[in-house]
């Protein structure tokens, strides 16, 4: 890392930290957030969860793969955004952004303003990707050396600046426990986890508790969700452990070819097998699915 991206990421670093304090959660729409081991089908989970969430709906894809995007019919590489001034520029990813704040690029634009008032604007102008059903922002790959810390350090920015601005805010989050650890959201109202059946997914249930506990993330409700790997005697096991099991998302060979293909999931029709199994997931946590 280059001393010039030392203190980029300690500009962002540090107005994150101030945003922290002066900002809250409190008004921001109901915040779901979707985690688990990897290959076990959060991207699915959400892309089909958000057919049913209440609108207007912001997706944060907080995973540098970006599958979210893919499963939505989205090309971010290709895709556009207007900023206020009516300028059509390329929509950015978090590590886009991160690349040009490091290298005082988008900052020239903003004169002398702070970096917590340039910040959010930056993000607002460049980073959105508008549907008719859903915006979109998502972390992005980072195409140079270094890690993904000033890219979560931005991401701390979306949910204070701009989710009251939304009924639903949906997360999908990548593989693992880091983005726990960092906090990158500090709450939930519903997190469900994504399981395989196998040992390491009923031990990431308990790190993932255990995580959100030492660093203070608060849920308001937690939900297994089983993939489609689960038969019988799995799903019996995980209902008896004492945790809200709300049943498989079910195969689907339609889902499985729209993958493949990059057709948005958001296309297969309501009797699709994948579609009922979340309709009947949604019912068993209490939503409203019309």
């Amino acid at each position: 890392m280059t001393y010039q991206d030392n203190i980029g990421e300690m500009v962002i670093a540090a107005a994150t930290k101030i945003e922290r304090i002066t900002t809250s959660t409190d008004k921001a729409g109901s915040i779901v957030l979707a985690t688990g081991r990897g290959g076990t089908g959060k991207s699915t989970f959400v892309a089909l969860l958000s057919r049913y969430l209440k609108s207007p709906l912001l997706l944060l894809d907080i995973d540098p793969d970006q599958s979210l995007a893919a499963m939505l019919g989205v090309d971010l590489e290709a895709a556009t955004t207007t900023t206020d001034i009516g300028r059509e520029v390329p929509i950015k990813t978090l590590s886009d952004l991160t690349s040009d704040i490091e290298d005082e690029d988008a900052f020239t634009e903003l004169a002398g303003s702070p970096a917590t008032v340039k910040i959010p604007l930056l993000l607002q102008w460049y980073t959105q990707f508008h549907s008719g059903r859903f915006d979109l922002i998502s972390l992005g790959p980072k195409w140079t050396e270094g890690d993904y810390r000033s890219a979560n350090f931005l991401f701390e920015f979306i949910i204070p600046t701009i989710g009251e601005q939304y009924a639903s805010i949906l997360v999908d989050s990548p593989a693992g426990l880091e983005h726990l650890n960092r906090r990158v959201v500090p709450r939930i109202d519903d997190l469900f986890i994504i399981i395989d059946p196998s040992k390491k997914s009923m031990a990431h249930i308990e790190r993932v508790k255990k995580i959100l506990g030492q660093v203070g993330t608060t849920y308001r409700r937690l939900f297994l969700v089983g993939n489609y790997e689960f038969d019988t005697e799995a799903e019996q096991y995980l209902e008896s452990t004492g945790e809200t099991y709300l049943g498989k998302m079910d195969y689907d060979a339609d889902l499985k070819r729209y993958n493949l293909v990059g057709k948005s999931l958001l296309d297969l029709p309501e009797d699709a097998p994948a579609c009922r199994s979340i309709r009947r997931i949604l019912e068993r946590a209490g939503y409203e699915v019309s």
